[in-house]
């Protein structure tokens, strides 16, 4: 009697049916995620003459990349390990690498949609024009920003097990993040803050979306930004992968 083992391909395809399937049955979780730096965008019309478009732009772009890995990956994987999904899944055939790389795809997916949403209201709304370069490198640029946060999603849900505790820090850092992040590089908590703010995560990634919406203006700043975006992506990825457990036994 022979026992026929699907493919990895064929596994995946099937995570990835489902996972999108619950994103869609969950949306309304799913529309506040997306609605966050949209509405801050609307709310920023006034200030893109004074700061200008880019600034808005890739500023609203960092506040979803951070709304999506923190409060929406983290709490997913914490959630699901909670309900035991994960190790149901592993009863089966299924390798480790397959189940994450599912969520993986369904959280990328929700940033490519976020941030051409940005464009389109940004554009229509604002009134913001960048050139087509500028669209797809910042497009590009936030896909690979992403990893920064769903790194640290990652890093959270492996060193902390209690789904509830996994919600609290989230928003807790979320907080920190974006108050720190925008008030800091506006400079009115004082240099040494600003100068904490612009090398901190939300620093670099907002440094490499603004340069890559306008692809000109990089320059070796901008590189040292990319270069530090990457060093915390590798970070949080290996804390998060070495400190990850599929029970939260």
């Amino acid at each position: 009697m022979e026992t026929n083992i699907p493919k990895n391909s064929t596994i995946l395809s099937a995570l990835l049916q489902a996972d999108f399937t619950t994103l869609w049955r969950n949306r309304r979780s799913f529309r506040m995620v997306l609605l966050v730096p949209l509405l801050i965008l609307v709310s920023w019309k006034g200030l893109v003459p004074k700061l200008g478009g880019v600034f808005v732009l890739s500023s609203c772009i960092t506040i979803g990349l951070t709304s999506i890995g923190l409060m929406g990956y983290s709490n997913s994987v914490a959630r699901d390990r909670d309900r035991g999904i994960f190790q149901r899944l592993r009863v089966g055939p299924v390798a480790g690498w397959t189940i994450m790389t599912s969520r993986l795809v369904v959280q990328i997916a929700m940033i490519v949609l976020m941030t051409v949403l940005i464009f389109v209201v940004g554009y229509f709304f604002d009134h913001i024009e960048i050139s087509a370069s500028g669209y797809l490198v910042g497009l590009l640029m936030a896909v690979i920003g992403s990893g920064v946060y769903l790194g640290l999603g990652q890093a959270i849900v492996g060193l902390i097990r209690n789904p509830e505790s996994v919600n609290s820090t989230t928003r807790l850092v979320y907080f920190a993040f974006i108050m720190i992040g925008m008030f800091g590089e506006f400079g009115v908590l004082g240099k040494e803050v600003e100068l904490l703010a612009t090398w901190s995560p939300y620093g670099t990634v907002r440094k490499v979306l603004a340069a890559g919406l306008a692809p000109a203006t990089w320059n070796m700043e901008t590189t040292y930004a990319f270069f530090a975006s990457v060093a915390y992506s590798l970070v949080f990825i290996i804390v998060g992968v070495k400190y990850f457990k599929w029970d939260n036994k």
